[in-house]
């Protein structure tokens, strides 16, 4: 009578997509490193959302022209101020978790979308016909300079200088102002520099892993 041999033990089978340890490593420190910058950006915002609402009174004492237009401006910027806000105090609560982390920055790139063409507007809406290149330069990329200094993070400066820098280009020739094509060729050319600067400062920025500032004083 023939013996029934066991049937053998299937070899052990190993995940395909099991991942070496070094290369796990290595991706740890890339979310750590994700998480550092996005926690640096949370906490970075909210000096954003105080500045620009004093940049913008600051040009309205150098020269508002209509009370209503204005009026309307600051409005358009305190909103997107006020919702940079929001969006900073449903975060800091969670400042490590990345999935809160990168819901807010994405949530910040449109808000600066939405600052950047309220911005531009105010070279339709604020600036007199008669302001000086210097000043029209200087409303159009110094609140895309001051961004670069406070956010620190190239992707969301260029967010809103695009929009600022394409309005303001137009109200030089449309409106026009002071110099109509002369303006805005100089404006482009400001806000190209601004942006070459953040992104340099983006680039530092990337590599830093620094705790985040509002945590490490």
């Amino acid at each position: 009578m023939a013996v029934v041999q066991p049937a053998p033990k299937p070899a052990p089978v190993f995940e395909a997509d099991a991942k070496h340890p070094v290369a796990r490593l290595a991706e740890l420190h890339r979310e750590a490193e994700e998480t550092a910058r996005l926690a640096n950006l949370l906490g970075r915002s909210i000096h954003a959302a105080v500045a620009l609402p004093l940049l913008a009174a600051a040009t309205l004492m150098a020269g508002g022209v209509d009370p209503a237009e204005s009026a309307a401006w600051m409005v358009f910027i305190l909103a997107g101020s006020a919702a940079i806000g929001f969006c900073w105090r449903r975060t800091i609560a969670q400042p490590f978790e990345r999935v809160a982390l990168r819901s807010f920055s994405q949530d910040l790139s449109a808000i600066l979308v939405f600052l950047g063409f309220a911005w531009g507007a105010g070279a339709f809406l604020v600036l007199p016909a008669d302001t000086s290149i210097g000043i029209v330069v200087l409303f159009a990329a110094g609140a895309g300079a001051v961004l670069t200094l406070l956010l620190r993070e190239r992707e969301c400066v260029f967010l809103f200088l695009a929009p600022t820098a394409a309005l303001a280009s137009f109200a030089c020739v449309l409106r026009p102002l002071g110099g109509g094509a002369l303006d805005a060729a100089f404006v482009l050319i400001a806000c190209i520099a601004v942006a070459g600067a953040a992104g340099l400062t983006g680039m530092r920025g990337a590599r830093s892993t620094d705790l985040p500032e509002f945590l490490s004083a």
